[in-house]
């Protein structure tokens, strides 16, 4: 597949998940939850997150929020990515994601769907965009405050 070919899937798949979400909406019950922002942009995110009854384990994650198609299309992904992973296997998918965006790699065969992103490390302005549900899932999971009101920035990323 030639790269101009290439391009286009990915933006195909970016504005498909735009227009036709799979995870917008918000878990039930709801374990986790985190508010994110991108003030360069103004991308508004709500990340909630279900997890089993061990806590360990993400059974949902879903969105909501509004933003760009690069900022919503990541957060689609990246709730269907992360269905049934462990909390240090999420944490591990953020660290990868965004290295990624960082042109440091890019996702194994199993979630290989996570790399149509990778189109966005050329557009450096872009970057905060595809990493703010990224961005508030980890702060989600780390939080000692698992209902988490207030908003996290993504603002100090590169």
């Amino acid at each position: 597949m030639s790269l101009g070919n290439l391009r286009d899937l990915y933006q195909q798949v970016i504005l498909e998940r735009y227009k036709t979400p799979r995870h917008k909406g918000t878990t039930s019950p709801v374990h986790c939850r985190q508010r994110g922002h991108n003030p360069s942009c103004g991308d508004t995110i709500e990340i909630t997150v279900q997890l089993n009854q061990a806590g360990d384990r993400i059974e949902d994650v879903k969105f909501e929020g509004e933003g760009c198609a690069i900022s919503m299309a990541s957060a689609d992904l990246m709730a269907e990515a992360l269905q049934g992973k462990t909390i240090s296997e999420a944490l591990e998918m953020v660290k990868r994601f965004q290295g990624m965006m960082k042109g440091e790699g890019e996702f194994p065969k199993e979630h290989r769907k996570l790399n149509v992103m990778q189109g966005v490390a050329q557009f450096p302005v872009r970057i905060k965009c595809a990493n703010l549900s990224w961005h508030a899932l980890k702060a989600a999971l780390e939080s000692p405050n698992p209902e988490s009101v207030e908003f996290v920035s993504n603002e100090t990323e590169t």
